[in-house]
């Protein structure tokens, strides 16, 4: 679970809502839904910043623009305002979250053929957007959501004041309710390096390279060990704070690892991560997949200690992020299904750990019903069968001491195997290179700075350090640019140096 850091730090405003709306689509439902289920154990990541940012909200912390234009009277609306509404409350998914309720595609054909809204077609806009992305499980239990639905048009103020309110209640309930289900057992949590950077470019920029030998390098090495063991350990520290001990494993931020960044985590207690098949088999160089290479744990072990690999079954975990939502619900289980079944009888006797990890909260959007009937059966299914047990890692590593010893980490993502997702481009290499010298600058003048103020400078850059900023460089997402340089701003801002932008 997982959103780049949308907040400005100097302002508390936040120009994008995906923390909000995702919280009150993905976040909790994903996990309540286990109350049916009881013989089916999860994994879940939650990433640092996401329980910040959460927080945030509950703490009323942040000025979300989406949500201060939803509880604004059409009549008290700019037209800026009005404009910004119309161009930007369609932001859902065409298929499953605008189309199967007639108001809500009404006003977008309106939109589409550049109609003029009345206050009371602004009035709906605003609902709509708020009530749709609200999981289906929310608008078909809670009553006055589910009226609404039915009403579908001519909203009131009031009307409207519910559904945005309610959504409040909701982020507020979903770390106690983590919590709840992490002591039943049911579920394990793990942590992430707390504002999702990609660990071995932090440790040196250089290290692309390994991933791929001809990745273009930016003109400045960028190279801040430090922040990575920073970033680690913060996360260990909010993990306890909201969940009352250290975290077992950890998911590196996009399944980036190298062999470089393994001491950080044996030194901060990890005992386990999880990775792509992709670098187990870098690791242990082969040219092609080896299947039964893949389902087991395998050591890592450093003067440092030792620490537990998991490598996930891309094919298996891929169908379920990209392919299924395509299928019937019954065809796309059965599918699934059969797949853990020729995985079991091609290995019989060896307990196999089949490793399914995939975004928690990017794929529903594109299922019917946002991956309920998909997620139902598959639990059910399970939960019937007689040759799978689903488990939490930990326990796994527990009941299965690790056989199989790799030498050295191979470097790589879940994304090809190297790490030109994020570096490599023109674009992506000036961002390395602004953030370099940023952070050469932070070196030259932390002692002028009071602790407050450095604090905050080390945490603007650690948010600069995030994965998504360098991932959207040139591929024609503006957004990100702007919040990239706007962080950047923020950050020369607070060392009271001129920026270089």
């Amino acid at each position: 679970m997982h959103q780049p850091y949308y907040k400005d730090l100097l302002t508390a405003e936040a120009d994008f809502p995906w923390v909000r709306l995702h919280g009150i689509k993905d976040y909790l439902d994903m996990l309540t839904i286990l109350k049916d289920y009881p013989k089916i154990k999860l994994t879940f990541n939650l990433v640092p910043s996401l329980i910040e940012q959460i927080n945030d909200y509950t703490e009323a912390n942040v000025k979300d623009k989406f949500y201060i234009l939803s509880y604004k009277a059409p009549q008290e609306l700019t037209p800026d305002e009005k404009r910004f509404i119309v161009d930007n409350f369609f932001h859902i998914n065409l298929k499953w979250g605008i189309a199967i309720f007639p108001r809500y595609y009404e006003l977008y054909l309106k939109k589409q053929n550049k109609e003029v809204f009345s206050n009371q077609d602004i009035l709906d806009l605003q609902v709509w957007f708020n009530l749709a992305w609200y999981d289906p499980a929310y608008r078909e239990n809670i009553p006055q959501l589910n009226q609404l639905i039915k009403k579908a048009r001519f909203f009131t103020e009031e009307e409207k004041y519910f559904v945005l309110d309610k959504q409040k209640e909701i982020l507020e309930e979903i770390i106690p309710t983590y919590n709840a289900f992490k002591k039943t057992g049911q579920i394990e949590i793990i942590t992430s390096p707390y504002y999702h950077p990609i660990l071995p470019l932090l440790y040196s920029t250089k290290t692309a390279k390994e991933a791929n030998p001809k990745t273009e390098l930016p003109k400045k090495n960028f190279s801040f060990p430090q922040d990575a063991l920073a970033q680690i350990r913060q996360a260990k520290a909010l993990y306890k704070n909201y969940f009352g001990d250290y975290p077992l494993g950890l998911w590196p931020s996009e399944q980036a690892v190298s062999q470089h960044i393994v001491g950080f985590l044996i030194a901060e207690g990890i005992n386990w991560i999880v990775t792509d098949e992709g670098i187990l088999f870098k690791s242990l160089k082969k040219k092609k997949r080896i299947a039964e290479l893949i389902y087991q744990p395998y050591l890592i072990k450093t003067k440092e200690g030792l620490l537990a690999v998991v490598f996930r079954d891309r094919n298996l975990s891929d169908l379920i992020s990209f392919v299924y939502h395509q299928w019937d619900a019954k065809d796309a289980v059965g599918d699934f299904l059969k797949h853990l079944e020729n995985i079991h009888k091609a290995y019989p006797d060896k307990n196999p750990v089949v490793c399914v990890a995939l975004d928690g909260e990017n794929a529903w959007e594109y299922y019917k019903n946002d991956g309920r009937d998909f997620l139902s059966l598959l639990y059910q299914k399970i939960s019937e069968s007689d040759f799978i047990k689903t488990t939490t890692v930990s326990e796994y590593l527990k009941n299965f001491p690790i056989q199989t010893e790799i030498r050295r980490l191979a470097c790589g993502s879940w994304i090809f195997g190297h790490l030109n997702k994020w570096i490599g481009s023109p674009f992506k290499n000036w961002a390395w290179e602004v953030l370099a010298e940023a952070r050469e600058k932070l070196e030259e003048v932390k002692f002028k700075l009071n602790p407050e103020e450095l604090n905050l400078a080390l945490k603007q850059i650690y948010i600069l350090e995030g994965s998504d900023w360098f991932w959207w460089y040139g591929e024609n997402h503006a957004d990100f640019d702007l919040l990239f340089r706007k962080h950047l701003i923020n950050f020369y801002k607070i060392i009271k140096l001129p920026s270089p932008l």
